[in-house]
């Protein structure tokens, strides 16, 4: 058990040098530009891109392309690729190293549950070959002077854990760092995250090791990194609509209390979101997008139910504009000032 304030610091990632270890996960749909952007603000020390497609990539896709847009202020940058073969991660890790402004470092998926993703031997089906875990990895070195890093699961259901293996070739291979989501493929984003795992790896792993996993407080990250020792956390569904926890879980670390953040602010958080959007993806497509984070940012507020009933149908920034107003004026929907956590 380590003490709190040496829980926040510097992690060494393959020659990077980051000035913290709070870093936004890849979340697909989510960690845009715009989003990142936000978490950059309120501390997220790394934030990594949406995963991409190393076929696609390849390809020069341009939806592909658009999830490489640099976030504002978003110093640390790591992109994510999946794919099932040596030869097209290579080559995309090749490409991704040419990129202008150079990112941080390129991460491997070796954890995503989604059917879509699996069938094509990518994901979480790669945790069945630590073999190809190895290729995978050697052939992005091979191709990239930047820092590879990794993010798996526990295994690929209860009857094969087999995480350590996982890691092990990850390590041989060149990893610098290794995040595990400590659930199995087979429990998707159910049941609970077995920490044990994390601080078994730990202490078995040559390099960095993050944790994630059911992280959605502040007091869930310092939990993660007293109880298992790790280096680092990655917040993933925690970080939604909430950008806020990165500057809590600091705040938590270094002073033993949070400072909480009202209705008020998440709401203006939301409308500062859309704009960062608006400006990288055009008003059409960024309105659409926002509903489902605004779903988020509202999330146990009083009236959300109304308030969500209404930005679905949004589709201008005037839109959302007048719907917030509304939302934050009405005493009836919304009894201001109200403290998120005097709400719940």
């Amino acid at each position: 058990m380590r003490c709190m304030d040496s829980l926040f610091h510097a992690v060494n990632i393959g020659g990077a040098l980051i000035d913290g270890n709070l870093f936004l996960a890849p979340l697909a749909g989510y960690s845009d530009a715009a989003f990142r952007s936000l978490c950059a603000d309120y501390g997220s020390c790394l934030s990594y891109s949406e995963m991409l497609s190393a076929e696609g990539f390849i390809r020069n896709n341009s939806k592909t392309a658009l999830l490489l847009e640099r976030g504002e202020g978003e110093r640390f940058f790591g992109v994510q690729i999946f794919s099932g073969s040596p030869y097209s991660a290579a080559k995309a890790a090749k490409t991704i190293c040419a990129l202008l402004p150079r990112p941080t470092l390129i991460d491997l998926n070796c954890g995503c549950p989604v059917p879509k993703v699996v069938k094509t031997g990518a994901g979480s089906a790669l945790l069945r070959s630590a073999r190809l875990v190895y290729d995978m990895i050697k052939a992005m070195k091979d191709a990239s002077d930047l820092p590879v890093t990794v993010k798996i699961r526990s295994g690929w259901d209860a009857s094969s854990i087999n995480y350590r293996e996982t890691a092990d070739a990850a390590c041989q291979a060149g990893a610098a760092l290794v995040c595990l989501h400590a659930r199995t493929r087979s429990q998707l984003y159910t049941g609970q995250a077995d920490w044990r795992h994390i601080a078994d790896l730990k202490k078995n792993c040559p390099v960095p090791v993050f944790g994630s996993g059911d992280i959605f407080t502040a007091q869930d990250a310092a939990a993660m990194l007293t109880q298992t020792g790790c280096d680092g956390v990655m917040f993933a569904r925690g970080a939604i609509g909430n950008p806020f926890i990165f500057r809590e879980t600091r705040e938590l670390l270094e002073t033993g209390g949070v400072s909480p953040h009202s209705a008020e602010e998440r709401i203006a958080l939301g409308m500062r979101h859309l704009r960062l959007s608006i400006r990288v993806k055009g008003e059409p497509l960024a309105c659409r997008e926002m509903r489902k984070h605004f779903t988020a940012y509202t999330k146990g507020l009083p009236g959300s139910a109304r308030f969500r009933a209404a930005i679905v149908r949004a589709s201008t920034e005037d839109d959302y504009t007048r719907i917030t107003e509304e939302y934050l004026t009405a005493p009836q929907i919304f009894p201001s000032p109200q403290r998120l956590h005097e709400s719940k």
